[in-house]
């Protein structure tokens, strides 16, 4: 198993998420000895914003693509090649204005390519990134799950939409919800959340045994 972990917070060492998801993917390869780690911190390593370099570069042909267009390309080559290489994902974000951290949303511009991994058919879009399990750790102030605030949550729906329009449709979801309403409460979120990844990495490994 290949495991593929994509840090976005901007709050270092004090991030939630960050912590919950490194977490959660060392738990995964010491349950399996073959398994490998590979991890991309889109703080320490931002990827550049998609430009007009960019957005021209992807349909031009390799050799007539300008330097510029092939370093641009290059880098979401790269990204792609790590996405298609892992066997589960876990991609992990603070709720920022009530959606994905910006570093994240320029990773999914990146690896959401047309005739990489999707592509338009007789009958439709067809996302071409299969046979993977995605697990979102998403870390929030408040309660975004339940109650009033659900509708605003532009986070999970929006990860859940572009994940499976790429192929992705097998998503777990891991929150750490109310880490913004005291000391209890992140001590209470931090908690469940890490209960559940346990669940989650004992359901990985009774899984691989079956297969």
């Amino acid at each position: 198993m290949s495991v593929l972990l994509v840090t976005s917070s901007p709050r270092g060492a004090a991030s939630h998420s960050t912590r919950i998801a490194t977490e959660f993917a060392h738990k995964l390869v010491a349950a399996d000895p073959a398994a490998t780690l590979v991890v991309r911190d889109l703080v320490a390593n931002p990827l550049p914003h998609i430009d007009t370099d960019y957005a021209t570069g992807i349909y031009t042909p390799a050799e007539a693509r300008t330097k510029r267009q092939a370093e641009v390309v290059g880098v979401s080559d790269a990204v792609l090649d790590e996405l298609f290489a892992a066997d589960t994902v876990i991609l992990a974000t603070g709720f920022i204005n009530f959606n994905i951290s910006s570093t994240l949303k320029s990773w999914v511009d990146h690896v959401a390519r047309s005739g990489k991994t999707f592509a338009y058919g007789e009958n439709g879009p067809k996302g071409l990134v299969t046979g993977k399990k995605v697990y979102i750790v998403l870390a929030s102030g408040g309660i975004y799950s339940e109650g009033a605030a659900v509708q605003m949550d532009h986070a999970i729906p929006y990860l859940r939409s572009v994940l499976g329009f790429i192929g992705m449709t097998d998503v777990e979801v891991v929150r750490i919800e109310g880490v913004g309403m005291g000391p209890d409460a992140v001590t209470a979120a931090l908690a469940k959340a890490t209960a559940k990844v346990d669940a989650l990495v004992a359901s990985s490994a009774h899984t691989a045994i079956a297969a």
